[in-house]
């Protein structure tokens, strides 16, 4: 037979029934009445009876109580089973998602749940589910995403150059900028045409959902610019992409730029950006980025938020429909600065 047991002395009957008032949790509130009643003299067995319990039930909330106080009269989640890997193992496989398979020695050139739970396998002897894995690696904080393409031909030392080197445009405010503030634009161009985009879309899962694709070529170029720390966007419409459409881009942002400021322009070296005939308004001075390295231009996120949001799974009628709705999506865009500064934030930049 077990020894009886007394209830802590810190508390006493009306101490609980004021924290079963004030508790939200129905449990607790349930137990807190139930000891309550043992502090007023009552028995365990009434305890039970009001609890709706057994006495021995009873006297495991008595032990918790003893020991946690009223938290401990709160259920706790179950830690449920343990995880098959260890530390050592997950900082292995969080390095292999990051490295990416070998193609000809895994045979992938992606990775899926199955070709790690095999190549878990292969180094550790632990076989994991592919639905395990799958939960083990959200917690590790990996998602399948959209990735984004880069240049085979890119030089990634000159990118990572261009980032430390960056601040380097503050010489710029002893030259043409003397005595105004700075403002950093980027820039860039896109193709929006009848053979339009095909986006991802809500469907119930095991179908197969359409949207409209049309085959005709008639298409525009918007020719956009941002200010991310402004929140500012400039653009045009033009029926080609030259020399002579480019001046009139350069004479937009130009406008937009502030009285007091001096903007320094981030692009491509696109053949019509250097152009001898380019003519540079005076408040403006041209930055271009290291070659074959798109992702340093945040309009080239831009132009993917447009087209998932306004400009694909359309099928435009005429060259005078794509830039109504090319105008359309830009102004949308120009009357959401937060969506312009959250896009085009880099954190190279954000000195400026």
């Amino acid at each position: 037979m077990g020894s009886a047991l007394s209830l802590r002395s810190d508390f006493d009957g009306s101490m609980l029934r004021r924290l079963a008032r004030q508790t939200r949790n129905a449990d607790q509130a349930r137990r807190l009445l139930s000891l309550a009643s043992i502090y007023d003299g009552g028995s365990r067995a009434d305890a039970a009876r009001l609890g709706s319990v057994t006495v021995q039930i009873v006297r495991d909330w008595v032990v918790r109580f003893n020991a946690r106080g009223p938290e401990g009269l709160i259920n706790g989640k179950s830690p449920g089973k343990p995880s098959l890997l260890n530390d050592e193992q997950r900082k292995a496989l969080a390095q292999a998602i990051e490295r990416g398979p070998t193609p000809y020695l895994e045979g992938v050139v992606r990775w899926r749940l199955c070709d790690l739970a095999q190549w878990i396998w292969e180094e550790f002897r632990i076989s994991v589910s592919e639905e395990t894995l799958g939960r083990e690696v959200r917690a590790m904080g990996y998602r399948k995403l959209s990735a984004r393409p880069r240049h085979h031909a890119q030089d990634p030392e000159a990118a990572e150059a261009f980032k430390k080197t960056f601040p380097a445009v503050a010489e710029i405010a002893t030259g043409p900028a003397k005595g105004k503030v700075i403002e950093i634009w980027f820039q860039d161009e896109a193709r929006i045409g009848q053979k339009n985009k095909i986006t991802r879309r809500w469907a119930r899962r095991g179908t197969r959902p359409s949207a409209p694709h049309d085959q005709r070529t008639r298409s525009a170029y918007i020719f956009g610019a941002i200010c991310p720390k402004q929140g500012k966007a400039a653009a045009l419409v033009m029926p080609w992409c030259d020399t002579h459409a480019m001046n009139q881009h350069l004479i937009e942002i130009s406008r937009n730029v502030a009285d007091n400021a001096h903007a320094v322009l981030i692009m491509d070296q696109a053949g019509w950006h250097m152009s001898n005939n380019l003519v540079v308004p005076k408040n403006i001075t041209i930055l271009p980025l290291p070659p074959k390295s798109p992702e340093l231009n945040p309009v080239e996120n831009i132009w993917q938020f447009m087209r998932d949001n306004w400009l694909s799974n359309r099928v435009f009628k005429s060259y005078e429909d794509i830039v109504d709705h090319c105008c359309y999506a830009w102004r949308t865009l120009q009357h959401r600065p937060w969506n312009i500064m959250s896009i085009g934030r880099r954190k190279w930049v954000q000195g400026f």
